[in-house]
């Protein structure tokens, strides 16, 4: 899977924490996609896209303030691996933004999927798994506009 995480040992504040990294990373990539990506209807994709990921985030973020308001996160960074601007270069064909978020929306449902088992307060543990069906969504939207762009 490639988080290299222990997810037996991972803490409930450590499992938000990562979580929002992930959907912060998945909001970044999105935006970076709406301003270098040429193809316009490709662009509103990823702009709409965005929306759906900072709610996720957002809905995070309200659930660990009201767990853990007063702990310092774990994570001071957000972990992406979308390519930087230097090595996507200038603009990215919509077909490569989409491949890339493809694999990212893959990576975060299997990230939810590893982490749901471990984690025990039942609510943290449902809005685990409505972001992972609302990832499984999002992948197959990836894939439907990947599959309707010309080879």
């Amino acid at each position: 899977m490639g988080f290299g995480i222990n997810f037996e040992l991972l803490d409930l504040r450590s499992a938000l924490d990562f979580a929002i990294g992930i959907e912060e990373d998945e909001q970044l990539r999105y935006q970076e996609f709406a301003v270098t990506v040429v193809d316009p209807r490709a662009a509103e994709f990823f702009r709409q896209m965005i929306q759906n990921e900072s709610g996720h985030r957002r809905r995070l973020e309200t659930r660990r303030d009201v767990l853990f308001r007063h702990a310092p996160e774990r994570f001071d960074t957000s972990i992406d691996d979308a390519p930087d601007q230097d090595e996507a270069g200038a603009a990215l064909s919509a077909r490569q933004a989409l491949e890339i978020s493809l694999q990212a929306e893959l990576k975060t449902f299997q990230f939810y999927s590893a982490v749901i088992a471990h984690v025990k307060d039942a609510d943290v543990r449902q809005t685990f798994e409505e972001i992972q069906q609302e990832s499984a969504q999002h992948h197959a939207a990836v894939r439907q506009r990947l599959d309707e762009l010309p080879r």
